[in-house]
């Protein structure tokens, strides 16, 4: 887990976090919650869980643009309104969205397979922010084994045990099981945020409404 601030708060508010690297609202949620948990003046631990928006898209990927239009029917006006606003959304954010046509919609499954080794490795959060990066400022390739090894390597974990561990699959299994976890109990989109093990709440919420909930948690904890 990653301690995400260490202010006046004695007890630590248990966040988990259920979300794919390649959806955009999912760093625009966390970056949002990330504010709010400081606003708020907490501790938070926050827990990391696999999500794959695309399952079985394929190695080569699908052009994000034409995937987007197919996969929701919108029309490729209503595609760029939506970079734009992404776009606009995440700079007041901190977060650096740079669409273009040739972007790629990749498979992600390899990708949870290097965070889960590297939160054994208690790099877990980097790793997920690393991720997130590579994909929306540098339009890396996530499925690509050389270049997530390259990303855990700039770390400071081992670039052969990360292609290692991509490369044989170890963590397959587990990663598989959890993501069926958070399916069967009802997430079908992300983000998808659970507080305190039981509180469930989806989509990027705004800061204000994450202080809200954050104010009403911890006042419920102290009651």
């Amino acid at each position: 887990m990653t301690e995400m601030s260490d202010l006046n708060m004695e007890e630590v508010l248990q966040i988990d976090i259920v979300s794919d690297v390649v959806c955009p609202w999912c760093i625009v949620g966390f970056k949002q919650l990330e504010k709010a948990i400081e606003k708020a003046g907490v501790s938070a631990a926050i827990k990391w869980h696999p999500f794959e928006l695309n399952p079985d898209m394929p190695a080569e990927g699908e052009n994000l643009r034409e995937h987007i239009m197919r996969k929701y029917g919108s029309t490729a006006e209503q595609s760029q309104e939506a970079r734009d606003r992404l776009t606009e959304v995440g700079s007041g954010l901190g977060i650096d969205f740079r669409f273009t046509d040739d972007m790629r919609m990749v498979n992600t499954f390899k990708a949870h397979q290097l965070i889960h080794w590297a939160a054994q490795e208690g790099l877990e959060h980097q790793t997920k922010m690393a991720l997130f990066e590579a994909y929306f400022r540098d339009r890396k390739d996530l499925n690509d084994n050389a270049i997530l090894a390259d990303i855990a390597e700039n770390l400071g974990l081992d670039r052969a045990s990360a292609l290692s561990v991509l490369e044989d699959g170890c963590y397959a299994d587990a990663v598989r099981q959890e993501e069926v976890f958070w399916t069967q109990n009802g997430i079908q989109g992300v983000p998808a945020v659970v507080f305190e093990h039981r509180h469930l709440i989806t989509g990027a919420q705004g800061v204000d409404n994450y202080v809200s909930i954050i104010t009403q948690l911890v006042e419920g904890k102290a009651a």
